[in-house]
């Protein structure tokens, strides 16, 4: 489910980040249409492919329901950091798609 977790959350902040105002908040810049395009498509790739690695653990019945566990927690996360830490909202998102593969290989 750790994987889960960490999609989803990168998931979120690249959501989060095609927005003007986080995206001015965190990168100190308006993005283009280009890069909000692709940050949007990022952010639901990444939530639309976290669904794999909680049904292939816990099978479909199961891994459904706490896929959406670890959605809700992922995004409680985000919302708690980004009014009071923004940096640290947005640096572990990069720590956490780096740790992706990781935690893939050490859940076989």
């Amino acid at each position: 489910m750790l994987v889960a977790l960490l999609m989803c959350y990168a998931g979120f902040t690249a959501l989060c980040l095609s927005t003007d105002r986080h995206h001015g908040e965190l990168l100190h810049s308006k993005p283009s249409p280009r890069r909000r395009l692709g940050l949007r498509a990022a952010g639901w790739l990444l939530l639309t492919v976290s669904i794999w690695p909680a049904v292939v653990i816990a099978g479909w019945g199961q891994g459904l329901v706490q896929w959406c566990a670890v959605l809700m927690l992922s995004a409680l996360l985000l919302v708690l950091l980004l009014p009071y830490r923004p940096r640290l909202a947005m640096n572990l998102a990069g720590i956490g798609l780096l740790a992706c593969p990781v935690a893939a290989v050490a859940t076989l």
